[in-house]
C-alpha cells in the first residue's frame, strides 16, 4: 500500500496525539507522591518516569529483535518506523503492540509497590536521569517474570513471550502470504 508523504505526516500527528492522550493518564495510576510524569523525554530522559520507560523499552526492542532474527523476516525493513536510519526497524513496529501490556505495566507495578526508589535507584549524571545498576537489575528481573506470566487468549493460557512470538510468526506468515490480512493482537 502506497502512502503519500502528507498522509503519513497526517497518521503521525495523530499517534503522537493518541500517545500524549495516553500518557497523560500515568499520573492517574501511579500511587507514589515521588514520581510525577509531566511529559516524555528521551536523549536524554529528564525524570526517573522517562528513564524507566526507555530502559523497558530498549528491553523490549532487544527481545523481539531477537526473535525477528530467528524468523527469514528483515528487520532492516519495517511498516511503521522508518528504516533510513537506523539497521533495526522492524523490532520498533512489533514492540508498539506490547509496549502498554508489558512495559507500562511494568512500570507501574514497580512504582505502586514501591520496588524502586527515586533517591536509591536513580542517579542523574548532568545530562539526564538513568536507572543506576541496582535499579536495572530490579526491572531486568521483573521485565523477565512478565515475559513469563500467563493469560488467557481465547480460552487459551498463553505466556507474554509466547503471544509476541505469534505475533512475528503471524506476521511472517502474511509477508508470506499464508493469510490474507495482518491483524495486529489487540489485547481487550
Amino acid at each position: 500500500m502506497y502512502v503519500c508523504i502528507e498522509e503519513y505526516n497526517k497518521m503521525l500527528l495523530i499517534e503522537a496525539r493518541i500517545r500524549e492522550k495516553y500518557y497523560s493518564t500515568f499520573n492517574s495510576i501511579l500511587k507514589n507522591e515521588d514520581y510525577y510524569f509531566s511529559k516524555r523525554t528521551k536523549r536524554p530522559p529528564k525524570d526517573p518516569i522517562n528513564s524507566l520507560i526507555s530502559f523497558g523499552n530498549t528491553l523490549l526492542y532487544n527481545w523481539i529483535a531477537r526473535e525477528i532474527y530467528k524468523t527469514t523476516l528483515d528487520i532492516r525493513i519495517a511498516y511503521l518506523h522508518a528504516s533510513n536510519n537506523r539497521y533495526e526497524s522492524l523490532n520498533l513496529d512489533v514492540s508498539e503492540i506490547f509496549k502498554p501490556i508489558i512495559v507500562d505495566r511494568i512500570i507501574f507495578s514497580l512504582i505502586n509497590k514501591k520496588m524502586l526508589n527515586v533517591n536509591l535507584h536513580f542517579e542523574n549524571n548532568n545530562q539526564g536521569i538513568y536507572l543506576n545498576k541496582e535499579g536495572k537489575s530490579i526491572f531486568i528481573k521483573e521485565f523477565y517474570c512478565k515475559l513469563k506470566e500467563k493469560i488467557k487468549i481465547k480460552n487459551e493460557l498463553v505466556t507474554y513471550e509466547m503471544l509476541m512470538r505469534k505475533e512475528i510468526y503471524k506476521l511472517l506468515g502474511h509477508i508470506n502470504g499464508e493469510n490474507n490480512q495482518y491483524k495486529a493482537f489487540r489485547y481487550y
